[in-house]
């Protein structure tokens, strides 16, 4: 077998050097490829391959991005409507400022409306009370001659002769002379067309030719009242039924002062005036025989003295 040769024993101390400079040139080497190595940035990783932490920082970029978005979107609106508010406040302020110089004259010429509705409206109510007084003198001048029996009874058959004869009847048991010839004419007013009022006593007029004879005729029988124990009754008119039937003898008057004559006498009962009567259409009221006589001309004046009573 042959004989195996040993290798010769290294010196420790310069395999360690060999070492060390081997090493040493390894790192310069290394160190000078460093030196020219260049860098590139790192891609954008995709969600699937990035950690969760850059998963959650992308998430809230997005919110971000879709808040800016919100808020300059609501912003715009808000502006828009704040321009068209700010157009509309300057427009009114423009109004108020062309109004305010217009109001003065509104209110001049709405005074002056009212004025003219107010002159007209008492204009418009003189010329009614005048004209109303007008057509009231009228009938007062075309009744001054009438006068009118009432509660005379009915009769079965009556015409104007008969109603004449009652009439002529009347003046001679006064006293007065009233002759056909003296009425010019006579007529028994018509009821209401009523039931109840078919049958009534409705009063006769008789208009008779003079003043001077109606206002005789009427103080005579007011005298034959006063005298006799009975005073004028229906058989007094020459009738044989129902001949204690009374009658009254007075002046036609018209509607306006037959109205204020009912009133009058209301006020007189009430013991505040002594005396009350009518004479040539008008009526009269005196409080005792040393006043003055007071001429009743509307339904407010009776009213006034009875507040004043």
């Amino acid at each position: 077998m042959p004989k195996l040769m040993r290798s010769p024993p290294l010196n420790r101390s310069q395999s360690m050097s060999d070492m060390d400079e081997a090493c040493a040139g390894s790192s310069t080497g290394l160190v000078l490829e460093d030196i020219n190595v260049t860098q590139r940035d790192s891609k954008r990783r995709r969600l699937s391959d990035t950690p969760k932490e850059y998963e959650q920082e992308d998430f809230r970029t997005i919110i971000r991005e879709e808040l800016r978005n919100m808020l300059h979107s609501l912003q715009s609106q808000q502006n828009t409507r704040l321009d068209a508010l700010e157009q509309r406040i300057t427009e009114i302020k423009t109004q108020d400022t062309e109004m305010s110089k217009i109001n003065p004259t509104l209110i001049e010429i709405k005074k002056t409306t009212s004025s003219i509705e107010s002159t007209v409206s008492r204009t418009k109510n003189i010329c009614i009370l005048t004209l109303e007084q007008r057509i009231e003198d009228i009938q007062r001048e075309e009744r001054k001659t009438n006068v009118e029996i009432k509660n005379v009874p009915k009769l079965a058959e009556e015409t104007s002769e008969t109603l004449l004869g009652l009439v002529t009847s009347l003046a001679k048991t006064v006293g007065c002379k009233v002759d056909e010839g003296h009425i010019k004419d006579i007529y028994r007013i018509k009821g209401k067309k009523v039931s109840i009022y078919l049958n009534a006593n409705t009063p006769i007029v008789v208009e008779i030719s003079s003043t001077i004879l109606k206002t005789n005729l009427m103080n005579m029988c007011k005298a034959f009242n006063r005298k006799s124990k009975q005073k004028l009754c229906a058989k007094h008119l020459g009738l044989r039924s129902n001949e204690d039937t009374p009658i009254y003898v007075s002046e036609q008057l018209t509607t306006k002062g037959a109205r204020l004559y009912f009133l009058a006498r209301e006020l007189a009962k009430s013991k505040t005036f002594k005396y009350c009567w009518t004479a040539y259409g008008r009526v009269y009221l005196r409080k005792h025989d040393a006043s003055p006589i007071i001429t009743v001309r509307s339904e407010a004046q009776i009213n006034s003295l009875l507040q004043k009573a």
